[in-house]
């Protein structure tokens, strides 16, 4: 973890956005999130831009069939695979890149964005990514300890290039690495094995010098995951703040060591949405918030060690419900900040 971060209860985002036009995407995350802008990404847009997909660019072998991909193997694939390790070994991401046909969003964003302090980018992580992505036979890489090795380096470069830059745009990039799939831990359907997930999730953690955030988008074992190198943990606070209560102890000795936590509280579904004002979610925040404060822990630097997202990505939502739920967000973080003098 690097030096302890206050962000006060900020808001930012997770990552995808409805938009099919890059320029208008980012201008409404400007307009909402000025203080921590994100690159947006465009599933709609592009097959490319769906979050596995938009990430296997330069990966050996990669067969892409709309937003499936499988792994199939060349003549030169172990050296190729080799030259991964040499990568890493080396640091040296420059071949890793996103380009402006897998990321539109991220290009845009490079190209248009006013320059901030901080600004946030998003990889999918190993677990996420190795589930996915399959061999020929339809098994996923994560279960071939040679692929989900490489991938997680792989991943890891690319994380690394992300950050490099951004750097051209704020001094003090964060990324984030989404892991969706770590709901299914300890499931029978998806059974991933808990051993690989510390390691996969801090190679790819290493290639990130700054701030680095995890996501998870449901109830896993959180505990698991505050043990990683990370220094903000991001979760659906808006369905599932009673999983986290369940590992206090855990959350409160990361926030004493100076992590922070980003809250989900607005509703990424167009239903919840419309049942939902910024004094309702205001107060399901500070009852999500609650149970970490009869450790010791104040309120206020509950508030002061926070950020508040919507609960996921925004890409299954219309355009209209996209602006409405981060204006939520805004004006929800801007009531924290001044109700608590952060």
């Amino acid at each position: 973890m690097s030096a302890k971060l206050e962000f006060g209860c900020l808001p930012t985002a997770i990552g995808s956005m409805p938009h099919t036009d890059a320029e208008e995407a980012c201008a409404i995350i400007m307009k909402y999130l000025p203080d921590i802008p994100i690159w947006p990404q465009l599933p709609k847009r592009s097959p490319k831009e769906n979050m596995i997909v938009q990430f296997s660019e330069g990966f050996p072998g990669v067969v892409i069939r709309g937003d499936k991909i499988h792994i199939d193997p060349s003549t030169s694939f172990e050296s190729e695979l080799e030259q991964i390790y040499i990568d890493c070994e080396q640091d040296d991401a420059r071949k890793y890149g996103i380009s402006a046909e897998y990321a539109a969003g991220l290009h845009a964003f490079l190209s248009k964005a006013v320059r901030s302090r901080i600004v946030k980018g998003q990889v999918t992580g190993a677990v996420t990514w190795g589930v996915a992505v399959t061999r020929k036979d339809g098994l996923g890489i994560l279960y071939d300890d040679t692929l989900a090795e490489a991938a997680a380096k792989f991943l890891r470069l690319k994380a690394s290039w992300q950050e490099n830059v951004l750097k051209q745009i704020a001094p003090d990039p964060i990324i984030f690495v989404d892991e969706p799939y770590l709901v299914s831990l300890g499931s029978v359907f998806t059974p991933i094995p808990e051993e690989k997930v510390p390691v996969l999730l801090e190679e790819v953690l290493r290639g990130i010098k700054g701030k680095k955030g995890l996501h998870c988008c449901g109830n896993t074992n959180w505990s698991a995951l505050l043990d990683t190198k990370i220094d903000v943990l991001s979760f659906d606070a808006y369905n599932y703040a009673s999983s986290l209560s369940t590992h206090s102890a855990k959350v409160i000795s990361f926030l004493e060591r100076g992590g922070n936590i980003a809250w989900g509280i607005v509703p990424n579904e167009e239903e919840a949405l419309a049942k939902e004002s910024m004094p309702s979610l205001r107060d399901r925040l500070e009852e999500a918030m609650a149970p970490f404060t009869r450790g010791g822990v104040k309120f206020k630097q509950v508030v002061a060690q926070g950020l508040i997202t919507p609960s996921c990505t925004l890409a299954s939502l219309s355009l209209e419900a996209a602006a409405q739920t981060l204006e939520l967000t805004a004006d929800l973080s801007h009531d924290l900040r001044s109700r608590y003098s952060v």
